[in-house]
């Protein structure tokens, strides 16, 4: 019993000691992002009052948006590589000859080009993509506009739509070959922010009021649904020098 009396303040003495260490590896560590307490007013009506839904060429309604970002195009760029995303390739016949090569054949195509959408009269400024399973015929991706240069903290805010490529198939407007989308776009807006979130890119994220519950269809006839909310996310500031951008999945040898 003496000899465990005398060790206590030992053991105590090391515990304090090695505190100070461990509390700075906590503080040094980054975070997953907390809600966020406040923003401008005029930036939640901005976004809260804005047309929440893209058009295509033809100005039908295209796909709603439901998601934004704060920050430099840069720090967007590199949070989403190191959440694993890709950037997609311009649309080209060449492009568009691969696609339809890795859907034929299952092949990977993580690069595969991203239609155009339009917002304000101008088509996406940022797109994103990660391909699901072994070709581009499945695949989570979001197009991003700016909208305004002096966001909530002095950087670019960003209106995103986020959807989920379930499969290929005939349009049901026009008939031409097209990406179908998974319904449920609040699902794939949460995936999105998640995936951010685990990359330990955000320092906040809040949901903020939409419009109310939608239901409709976008430019290829495809139904989807949602709470009509949109989920801003805080870039965590200098992203894109905190590492390098992930490289793309290596691919077969073999290319279409």
């Amino acid at each position: 019993m003496q000899a465990a009396r005398s060790s206590s303040p030992t053991a105590l003495a090391r515990a304090l000691w090695l505190l100070p260490a461990a509390l700075a590896l906590c503080l040094a560590a980054p975070a997953a992002a907390q809600s966020v307490l406040a923003l401008p007013a005029a930036i939640t009506r901005l976004i809260t009052q804005a047309t929440l839904v893209t058009t295509t060429k033809h100005h039908r309604p295209g796909d709603p948006l439901n998601v934004a970002l704060v920050g430099s195009r840069e720090e967007i760029t590199a949070a989403m590589q190191a959440a694993g995303w890709q950037v997609p390739v311009p649309v080209s016949l060449r492009s568009g000859a691969k696609i339809v090569a890795s859907v034929a054949i299952r092949h990977t195509y993580f690069t595969a080009p991203v239609s155009a959408l339009y917002y304000l009269g101008r088509k996406q400024d940022l797109a994103f993509e990660k391909e699901v399973g072994h070709s581009a015929s499945r695949r989570h991706h979001v197009r991003f506009w700016k909208l305004r240069d002096d966001g909530p903290d002095g950087r670019a805010l960003w209106l995103g739509a986020a959807t989920f490529d379930r499969g290929v198939g005939l349009s049901h407007r026009t008939g031409v070959v097209t990406h179908h989308i998974d319904g449920n776009v609040d699902a794939e807006r949460a995936f999105l922010m998640d995936e951010l979130n685990r990359a330990l890119r955000l320092t906040a994220l809040q949901l903020l009021p939409g419009h109310g519950p939608i239901r409709a269809r976008n430019g290829g006839g495809d139904a989807y649904w949602s709470d009509g909310n949109v989920e801003l996310a805080i870039i965590a500031p200098g992203a894109a020098a905190q590492a390098q951008p992930a490289a793309a999945p290596a691919a077969p040898a073999a290319q279409p």
